[in-house]
């Protein structure tokens, strides 16, 4: 019978264990554990990830928003799963706060993985750990199946991406044939060129397969919380917001201000954002940056050039943009090799880098993730289970395991 317990993360070819009692971040550490479900449905993981792998396949965002439901969660009220309440008279739901409506996703696939659970142990696994097995899975799993998403194109008719002309060109390999425009048999690998890129840096290759991102130990034994805060989704970091600001409400759920807040943001090394995010206030990058009328002057102009023709002036603030423009499908560390030059999509991630205040503090770890993907791997997964830490509900009278994750018992 399989184990409910995720594999240990394998970091430099070095196995990681993770260890309960060496994490006693908000004391909860202590009473959290791996093997939490190892009795009561040993197959817990094994079932989330077999959920989570066929949603992945008609949802290739799926991953990057499970992660961020994850971290949403966390933020407010700590890792209790209120995130995914649904709105009753007399609770006004954090999914409904503007941090989330609109652009937390996930939750389709959250009911499907609680229905499973209930279905093979029922009333055992919380919704709050669905999140936290669920975050693990999805750095692991992210696959780079088909991460082309073909671009290609005739004239101004793009399939999928509409990216300007001439700033995209599809090279295929001798396998796949057939007139510009038309879709072939899909290719084995698949390489777009990039003209933000350094010269002779400028192609990605892609291919199908697991991404190879870190695995952790994931600690377990969180209850549901009964509540939902809507006013406490103010303590989330907003992508406008500065690195002060940030590091403060890091800090103020008991995260380090620099290591976490760097390593934790390097799950933008995948997943999709509207231009809203870069182009509208109060996040605009592109325009009226902070009130100048002028850009952000931060961001690199053939960068800036290429958003701002996906993302014009009054323009469709749906349109979706990779978070990391280099290997936007792949968990690897180019989310900081974009950010040292200047390609940072949103404030908040150049923030790390350009920002007179991370000279000293979160500028060095921007350097070291950039020039060693281990060492991101071995901090991301350390920031995970810290944040997986934060506030969680261990004590029946104050918690419940969900029937349904939408509501309480």
């Amino acid at each position: 019978m399989a184990s409910s317990t995720p594999r240990a993360a394998t970091v430099a070819g070095v196995l990681v264990t993770v260890v309960a009692a060496l994490y006693g971040l908000h004391g909860a550490a202590a009473q959290l554990c791996e093997n939490y479900y190892a009795e009561t449905c040993p197959d817990a993981y094994d079932i989330v990830k077999k959920v989570l792998i066929e949603a992945h396949q008609s949802d290739e965002r799926i991953y990057a928003s499970l992660i961020r439901l994850h971290f949403h969660d966390c933020f407010v009220q700590g890792c209790d799963g209120s995130l995914l309440l649904d709105s009753v008279p007399g609770m006004q739901s954090e999914k409904d706060s503007l941090p989330n409506k609109g652009s937390a996703r996930g939750f389709p696939v959250v009911d499907a993985v609680k229905e499973a659970l209930e279905a093979a142990c029922p009333g055992v696994v919380s919704c709050a750990d669905i999140l936290a097995i669920a975050s693990e899975i999805s750095v692991v799993e992210r696959t780079n199946a088909w991460t082309c998403r073909w671009l290609l194109y005739t004239h101004a008719n793009y399939i999928d991406h509409p990216y300007p002309s001439g700033y995209f060109t599809l090279l295929l390999s001798s396998t796949a044939t057939g007139p510009a425009g038309s879709i072939t048999n899909s290719p084995p690998c698949c390489r777009t060129t990039r003209p933000w890129l350094p010269s002779g840096n400028n192609t990605a290759g892609l291919s199908s397969g697991n991404s190879g991102g870190p695995s952790w130990g994931v600690l377990l034994g969180r209850l549901d919380g009964k509540t939902s805060d809507f006013t406490g989704s103010g303590n989330l970091p907003a992508p406008f917001e500065d690195l002060a600001t940030l590091q403060r409400k890091f800090r103020a759920v008991g995260l380090n201000g620099d290591v976490d807040l760097v390593a934790l943001s390097g799950a933008h090394t995948f997943g999709r954002v509207q231009c809203a995010n870069v182009a509208d206030p109060p996040a605009d990058r592109l325009y009226n940056f902070s009130g100048t009328n002028m850009p952000d002057p931060t961001m690199d102009s053939a960068y800036r050039a290429f958003l701002s023709q996906r993302c014009p002036r009054n323009g469709d603030s749906r349109v979706l943009n990779d978070l990391d423009p280099t290997t936007p499908d792949t968990f690897d560390n180019h989310y900081y090799t974009n950010i040292e030059v200047n390609r940072g999509f949103l404030t908040s991630d150049q923030e790390l880098k350009s920002s007179p205040l991370a000279q000293g503090t979160t500028a060095p770890i921007v350097d070291q993730f950039a020039s060693s993907q281990d060492a991101f791997f071995a901090s991301f997964a350390q920031s995970m289970i810290n944040m997986g830490n934060i506030r969680p509900v261990t004590d029946p009278s104050q918690g419940e395991v969900r029937k349904n994750c939408r509501r309480v018992n």
